[in-house]
């Protein structure tokens, strides 16, 4: 997978798990995907902010400081899809002990 690929699912799943602060299945995800950056890239810090119809991300590892963009409308699909059918993505709470 390439870098560019790596920040594409992260920033998808951001996106959502943002939105939905309940949902531990989107925050476990988002975790997965900063940890495979981190481990599998190198990302030492990584950010992003969205600008009219864009998201930029901008992060540094090892090789430097990256810089990406994105559609919003591509980046935000999930979110979309999940708030127009809520009855499929119900957040079941884990009984961990």
């Amino acid at each position: 997978m390439k870098l560019q690929d790596a920040v594409y699912n992260w920033l998808t799943i951001k996106v959502v798990a943002d939105a939905r602060k309940d949902d531990e299945a989107a925050q476990e995800t988002e975790q997965f995907f900063a940890c495979m950056l981190k481990e599998d890239y190198k990302v030492e810090e990584i950010a992003f902010k969205k600008e009219n119809e864009m998201y930029m991300v901008t992060l540094k590892n090892e090789e430097g400081s990256k810089q990406f963009r994105f559609p919003a409308e591509l980046i935000e699909t999930m979110l979309e899809q999940i708030n127009r059918e809520p009855e499929k993505y119900v957040n079941y709470k884990s009984h961990r002990t």
